[in-house]
């Protein structure tokens, strides 16, 4: 009888407790919001090799809108080994754009991660995605680029006199590569012409050409390839980056013909005392990486489905060739190159543009890592899922885009008609990204000299293209050239 008072004790404490502790369980269990719809797919495989087909027939836009359709625009598929969450919608788009990075990092799957490298700034978040992006922006912000239009001119002059000139057809898709891969070397790399760019233009074409295929690292498969590319890459950076540091050591490097290693390079922490190198030499070779995919592979894209889009739009071209012609023939010579000024004039010339990436964004999907659940549209996206999304659905989404199909520059007249994040092409928010205006510069200054210096057209009737993961045209968009105004023997005379 002694211990009753203590055994009633006990109970009057825990079974309170344990009551309560149910009652949450149960609460927590009724509050929590169901999963997405939609089929996992087979494991591993799951919608991955359905995608792949898609996108290489250019019916990839049409699998998404089909899955939107039938599940809405938040439902859980498999995409390369991963359980992921599609979504869709300008919402959608502000949400992966802007939120925490507590929810969501920058983390891609991982067969893109071993290909793209661990420390480059799509995988970075938090003050490594500041400090990298600050220092990419110190090179690629407007006020040092003004110092580029030049050199930009003037390469793009000598890729046209040597490709363009004296030829009757050329394939479109292969040239713009050219000549976006030198423009990058020559401008964001000082890599000079020669062995090493020719190897390098070999090495990236395989590199990305592994970035959506299947994962597997055996033998003669296209991942493995993509693999050792990526390690001799590696292997050509380092080797540019002991270059540069020697001739920063011997002061050989001048400021207004800075490249983007050499930037990279000088640039240190805020210990004034004893400062470090900001960026180290991973997160160089990573992000250069990342330079040279982007601005040498989605300009190109662009410049291809302009020259194709205005071939096809003869009013359209009339109007461009207009405001070009009105630039040149305010020039004091022929020859005279273009500067910044010069393009600020271009505005219906980037609107063409603008409209061109509407149609053909290069970048068909993107991806996010769930660092804790969530709660949209309804549903609970757990962690350790990957988010999946087609920014470029918003792009011909009818009730934001009024007849999408139809190639309108017009509708750019008024940017904010649309609702915010419906146009993706370049991210959003502080995920913007950081080379939105040296691909501007690079895209007026050659649709300047293709339509005031060149006529063209198309060969073919159809010009079929799929994605594998960009864009390719199967035929290489071939066209036939008549030249208006030549270019002179003095523009020879290129850095590099």
């Amino acid at each position: 009888m002694e211990l009753y008072p203590i055994y009633a004790t006990f109970l009057v404490l825990i079974i309170p407790t344990l009551v309560f502790l149910l009652l949450k369980r149960d609460n927590s269990t009724q509050k929590r919001l169901p999963l997405p719809p939609g089929s996992l797919g087979l494991p591993i495989i799951g919608q991955s090799l359905q995608i792949f087909r898609a996108m290489r027939a250019n019916r990839g836009d049409d699998w998404i809108r089909e899955r939107i359709r039938k599940y809405g625009a938040v439902s859980k598929l498999n995409v390369f080994g991963n359980r992921s969450v599609l979504l869709h919608g300008p919402a959608a788009n502000k949400f992966i754009y802007t939120c925490d990075e507590k929810v969501l990092s920058n983390q891609q799957p991982a067969s893109v991660r071993r290909l793209m490298g661990e420390r480059n700034l799509l995988e970075l978040n938090g003050e490594d995605h500041k400090r990298v992006r600050g220092a990419m922006l110190s090179f690629l912000k407007p006020e040092a680029l003004r110092q580029s239009v030049g050199r930009m001119d003037q390469e793009i002059r000598f890729h046209l006199k040597n490709h363009w000139h004296g030829k009757h057809e050329i394939l479109v898709m292969p040239l713009m590569k050219t000549l976006t891969f030198n423009v990058i070397c020559s401008l964001i790399f000082g890599i000079e012409r020669g062995i090493r760019r020719e190897r390098l233009v070999y090495l990236f074409e395989l590199l990305i050409d592994g970035t959506l295929a299947l994962p597997i690292n055996l033998p003669f498969t296209r991942f493995r390839k993509s693999l050792r590319a990526r390690s001799e890459i590696g292997d050509i950076i380092l080797e540019l980056i002991r270059e540069k540091r020697r001739q920063m050591e011997k002061q050989e490097t001048l400021d207004n013909h800075q490249d983007l290693i050499t930037r990279f390079l000088s640039m240190t922490d805020d210990d004034v005392a004893n400062p470090s190198p900001l960026l180290s030499d991973e997160e160089i070779v990573d992000n250069c990486t990342i330079a040279m995919i982007a601005g040498h592979d989605t300009t190109s894209v662009l410049l291809t489905f302009l020259i194709k889009l205005l071939s096809e739009h003869p009013h359209v071209y009339q109007t461009v060739l207009n405001e070009q012609e009105e630039i040149a023939n305010r020039k004091g010579s022929l020859d005279e190159p273009l500067t910044w000024e010069d393009l600020a004039k271009m505005k219906y010339t980037w609107k063409v543009a603008t409209e061109t990436l509407r149609m053909n964004p290069p970048i068909f999907c993107s991806f996010r890592r769930v660092v804790q659940d969530f709660e949209l549209g309804g549903y609970t996206i757990p962690k350790g899922w990957q988010v999946f999304w087609t920014a470029f659905m918003t792009h011909m989404d009818e009730s934001i885009y009024p007849d999408p199909s139809t190639f309108n520059p017009a509708r750019f007249d008024n940017r904010g008609a649309a609702p915010p994040y419906s146009f993706m092409a370049f991210g959003g928010g502080p995920r913007m990204c950081p080379g939105y205006e040296f691909a501007r510069i690079e895209t007026l200054t050659m649709v300047h000299y293709l339509v005031t210096r060149f006529q063209w057209k198309l060969s073919l009737e159809e010009n079929l293209f799929g994605r594998a993961p960009l864009p390719f045209f199967h035929q290489g968009l071939p066209i036939q050239v008549k030249i208006k105004k030549p270019l002179h023997d003095d523009d020879d005379d290129v850095i590099m």
